[in-house]
């Protein structure tokens, strides 16, 4: 019996021994490494350690999201604040008369089309009349109201007229300015028996120093200007005194307040000046022929126009008062 099971054992062991083998060379190889699975967080980590949700999709997503973010994050250059609009100053000497409310109406009309306008108006009086104060007070525009009165001595025809309301208004700008020089500005003399075109104001208020333009229905003529070549008043078309230094009327030109201000003892004249003259005397005290700006496309339009309103008549008024009412005119 015994000697059965010893030849099956030795006859089983070669079988044993081939498989106790093998398994012992197969536990000898290294496991292949695990590959973990990508793990997406849902939060993005700040430089302070906090975490921000992220975004998926949409238009900020992508590899250039971050760059765009940094382009926002940086200010922007802010756009250049324009200049100030300069100021025009209109310097209006004004008298009682039958038509001196419907003057006034037709220019404060004008006025206020214009931006940035300061009316500077002048009675020739010794107070100022209820009627122009009533009127500017409605009128809607900043404005100033003086008076002076021309003395009697100067009220003869064929003197020059309106000359201290002028001056008056020369006085008050420069006082209102006398601590505000840089301030831009124009000056103009705007008589209220003319008509003036919008586009007059657009071409003066770019004046530098003083700036020439024609006039219509002037001096006998339809229209006087100056003369102008390669953008310099050479002459004057004028059918009144050639000669003059000036031969230009007063509608026909302004003046920079930077100018004015700079000439303190620039005013009309009354001594020594002759008919006519005003405008001559005037400019010599603050520029030369050279130094005049043409506008009005090389003064070549008619903007302004000395039209006057036609004398009325009133041979039927009653020299009393008559009405049951009274009415401003």
């Amino acid at each position: 019996m015994k000697s059965v099971l010893f030849s099956r054992f030795f006859i089983l062991l070669p079988w044993i021994l081939i498989v106790i083998i093998m398994l012992d060379v197969d536990t000898r190889r290294p496991a292949p490494p695990l590959t973990p699975r990508p793990y997406f967080s849902p939060y993005a980590v700040g430089r302070s350690g906090t975490r921000h949700p992220l975004r998926r999709g949409g238009p900020d997503s992508g590899p250039g999201r971050g760059l765009k973010k940094r382009n926002e994050s940086r200010p922007q250059p802010q756009p250049q604040p324009e200049p100030p609009l300069p100021t025009i100053y209109a310097i209006t000497p004004t008298y009682s008369r039958p038509v001196q409310k419907a003057e006034l109406t037709r220019l404060a009309n004008t006025f206020r089309q214009v931006a940035q306008l300061h009316w500077i108006l002048v009675e020739d009086a010794a107070a100022r009349s209820e009627l122009v104060s009533r009127f500017l007070a409605r009128a809607g525009l900043p404005s100033t109201h003086l008076h002076v009165p021309t003395p009697r001595r100067y009220k003869r025809p064929g003197l020059p007229r309106a000359t201290e309301q002028r001056n008056a208004g020369l006085a008050w700008l420069r006082q209102r300015h006398q601590h505000q020089r840089s301030q831009p500005g124009v000056l103009f003399f705007a008589d209220d028996d003319n008509t003036y075109s919008l586009e007059l104001f657009q071409e003066m208020r770019t004046t530098r120093k003083v700036s020439v333009w024609p006039v219509g229905l002037v001096g006998g003529r339809r229209y006087e200007r100056p003369l102008v070549e390669n953008g310099k008043v050479v002459g004057w078309y004028t059918g009144w005194r050639a000669d003059r230094p000036f031969a230009i009327d007063m509608a026909g030109f302004a003046v920079s307040l930077q100018v004015i201000l700079s000439n303190p003892t620039a005013v009309f004249k009354r001594r020594g000046s002759q008919p006519g003259m005003q405008e001559s005397d005037f400019l010599k005290q603050i520029t030369t022929v050279e130094e005049l700006e043409p506008k009005a496309n090389n003064c070549t339009k008619v903007l302004v126009w000395h039209t006057r309103t036609e004398k009325v008549n009133l041979t039927n008024e009653p020299k009393y008062h008559l009405d049951t009412v009274k009415i401003e005119v």
